[in-house]
């Protein structure tokens, strides 16, 4: 079993109480953290590592991606969603197949390690060829195919039913695949893209299986209202509570025009909601209402969405956004501070998750990232919250280690072959989507 020895950094633990550790040696055994301290462990390491006096500090956690979406970054913008999603996602989604997602998922995740991702909850189509490429990257992922059903109610039946069959082959095939680096979660796209037969399979095929669960939520206010019209008033949230959907570990994505009836119920439910600032920005949806969320009990973790609608993956930029929007929006300066914002790229996206990552403590996944503070732009350093919160950006990262394996460093991809990549996105599946 490999040991590596971190010494001579300032390590930022995440804990609940915000422990910043000048001086600190953190150590790692195999894929775990075996000690962390401001004295140097005993024993030898296979590996010792001079951190320079940077920062180290836990991998990043991005709870809500469509990782292939790589291959649209750019396309189809200034829509609102709906237009955005059926005059040009769909259509040029249609034409995907294993190859060209195993490409753009690839490149997606170099893209995530390059700026510090660890962890990841992505929910796409082809799922089995995402699943390979994050088993070769080595980042741990929650995946889930978006389960989507159009038919007659009456007509439904899991056998017949495209997405069920994944949801079924994907659990069966993937879920605990590389020693838990990957964990399959059930998922309903949404609301409006699915019914009753379909939520209620879901439903029970994740208790069942002990399976969490992943859906979009609230995410336009014409989706909400909608929904709203359909069922007597009930918000997505409600009318899938019926059905019960929220009755196992579940992330909620977006939770823009949710409610605050419906915070109380994810709070009491433990239903996390999954802040995505850039993309819900970008495309007019609107601002979720977060300190009101935290406020009312609700876990928040942060993601970035697809490139599609964001157009990049860097979780440095999307804390920056949460804090300085809800600051902005709430006219207070208090109103979400660096730490929060750190709090829910890591140890609260770990908890949304159910993934024992996101701080760096002995006992959880060797999920480290080493940030350069030299840089001018991160120079003086009064906070490193600070710093990394509004100075920081995911280009200072210069070391990745997921799961006790260092995935990159120094600009340098360990698991993953950057150009060979790159010329599959380029000869065949942009080719395949826009001729």
């Amino acid at each position: 079993m490999e040991t590596t020895l971190f010494y001579n950094c300032r390590a930022l633990r995440m804990d609940e109480a915000d422990t910043l550790l000048e001086g600190a040696y953190v150590a790692v055994e195999g894929d775990k953290i075996s000690s962390v301290g401001t004295q140097r462990p005993q024993g030898d390491f296979d590996r010792e590592i001079d951190c320079k006096n940077n920062v180290l500090m836990p991998g990043l956690v991005n709870a809500h991606t469509h990782v292939p979406m790589t291959l649209l970054r750019g396309y189809g913008g200034g829509c609102d969603l709906q237009t955005w999603l059926n005059q040009w996602i769909f259509p040029a989604e249609a034409k995907l197949d294993d190859r060209a997602v195993a490409a753009g998922a690839a490149l997606g995740l170099a893209e995530m390690i390059a700026s510090g991702t660890t962890c990841i909850a992505d929910m796409y189509m082809h799922t089995p060829a995402i699943a390979r490429q994050v088993l070769e990257a080595g980042i741990s992922a929650n995946l889930s195919c978006g389960g989507v059903y159009f038919g007659t109610p009456g007509d439904f039946s899991p056998d017949t039913c495209g997405d069920c069959r994944n949801q079924m082959e994907l659990t069966e095939e993937f879920h605990g695949a590389g020693g838990g680096q990957i964990l399959v979660d059930a998922s309903i796209h949404g609301e409006y893209t699915s019914n009753i037969p379909l939520w209620r399979w879901m439903a029970e095929y994740a208790q069942k299986k002990g399976l969490g669960m992943h859906v979009h939520l609230s995410e336009t206010q014409t989706e909400h209202e909608e929904c709203k019209k359909r069922w007597g008033g009930k918000t997505p949230f409600q009318i899938l509570d019926r059905y019960g959907v929220w009755d196992t570990r579940a992330i909620a994505a977006h939770c823009v025009w949710t409610t605050e009836e419906d915070w109380a119920a994810m709070a009491r439910k433990g239903v996390s909601c999954v802040h995505n600032p850039v993309s819900n920005l970008k495309l007019g949806s609107g601002v979720a209402w977060i300190p009101a969320m935290k406020q009312a009990g609700v876990n928040i973790a942060l993601g970035t969405d697809g490139v599609s609608s964001n157009n990049n993956t860097d979780l440095f930029e999307e804390m920056k956004f949460a804090a300085i929007l809800h600051n902005g929006v709430t006219r207070d300066p208090l109103a979400l501070l660096p730490k929060d914002a750190l709090a829910m790229a890591t140890r609260d996206g770990a908890k949304a998750l159910g993934r024992r990552t996101g701080q760096i403590t002995p006992g959880y996944l060797a999920d480290l990232i080493l940030v350069d503070f030299d840089r001018p732009h991160l120079t003086p350093c009064h906070s490193v919250w600070d710093n990394l919160v509004y100075s920081a950006k995911g280009t200072d990262v210069v070391m990745n280690m997921a799961r006790g394996k260092i995935i990159y460093r120094d600009g340098t991809f360990l698991t993953l072959d950057l150009e060979k990549i790159k010329a599959e996105v380029e000869t065949y599946a942009m080719p395949l989507l826009f001729g």
